[in-house]
């Protein structure tokens, strides 16, 4: 729990400062996930921090909304449910999987999402070499049912020789030479 909470709110805390940065002169930009602009893309991490904090609470599976701008309160909501111990035990009932591994989808759509920003707008992303590693593990198991409910696309290529995260991108179906 305390390795993979550490992690959440490093994400978090790198996404936050993302969001915070973008002006809404870049919402219309294209990210790598072809269904969302920038826009689009944080409305969705706005959901998906609720969905967590909901699903955590062994709430239900929450439907998305319309954008709202306040997606650094909500992970914050989100990594304050997390904090509590209770968050990690059992299986969840708005998804039926155990709570450690929605912890761990929950860092996914942060680091992921948070690349996808970071070069639709230009900036720099980094995540800590553990936690791109640990991601890279966790997608390589989750990778099937991922691409069988929409969450990931087809596997690209890279090398072995590339960074922890430039392989984690890949497995999950993004390019990590992608621009825009």
């Amino acid at each position: 729990m305390n390795e993979t909470l550490t992690m959440l709110r490093g994400a978090a805390d790198r996404m936050s400062k993302l969001v915070t940065e973008i002006g809404e002169d870049e919402f219309a930009l294209p990210t790598p996930c072809a269904d969302y602009d920038v826009k689009a893309l944080i409305n969705h991490l706005e959901w998906g921090a609720s969905l967590f904090e909901s699903l955590a609470q062994d709430g239900e599976f929450l439907p998305q909304k319309e954008y709202t701008g306040d997606f650094p309160d909500r992970v914050e909501r989100m990594l304050a449910v997390w904090a509590r111990p209770e968050s990690w035990e059992g299986v969840s009932q708005g998804m039926g999987l155990p709570k450690s591994v929605l912890a761990h989808m929950a860092l996914t759509d942060l680091v992921a999402h948070g690349w996808d920003l970071a070069r639709a707008t230009g900036r720099i992303y980094e995540v800590e070499e553990e936690t791109a590693a640990a991601l890279l593990a966790f997608a390589q198991q989750m990778a099937p049912t991922g691409r069988e409910r929409g969450a990931f696309g087809e596997e690209v290529p890279v090398p072995e020789s590339a960074p922890a995260l430039d392989r984690f991108l890949g497995v999950i179906g993004r390019d990590p030479a992608w621009k825009p």
